[in-house]
């Protein structure tokens, strides 16, 4: 995944990437900024913690990252050649361990 983290890290940092219409709406309500999606996903630390080759909007990856190397986001970014981010988001801990295991609900 190394490699793919690269090129959605190129095309953060060239500003080549969109914002769907659905991540517009939830970093608006979410008080996300896109300053810190891409702080996020150029972070040293960021990296891929799930894989999507499958989702119907498109081939995605849920990237772990950190904004001011301190605030936990999520980002779901399309693989490239178009990449699109179709969502982002603090993780909760509740649901997350460690911001990159999803906790599954006990029966």
């Amino acid at each position: 995944m190394g490699g793919l983290l690269d090129q959605l890290r190129d095309s953060v940092r060239n500003r080549d990437y969109e914002l769907t219409l659905h991540a517009r709406r939830r970093i608006n309500l979410r008080r996300i900024s896109v300053r810190e999606i891409e702080d996020a996903v150029l972070n040293g630390e960021a990296e891929v913690i799930e894989d999507y080759p499958d989702d119907p909007r498109g081939a995605s990856c849920l990237i772990l990252g950190f904004a001011s190397d301190t605030k936990p986001i999520h980002v779901q970014l399309t693989y490239p050649t178009s990449v699109a981010v179709i969502t982002a988001y603090e993780p909760d801990p509740e649901q997350w361990t460690d911001f990159r295991i999803r906790r599954h609900e006990q029966v």
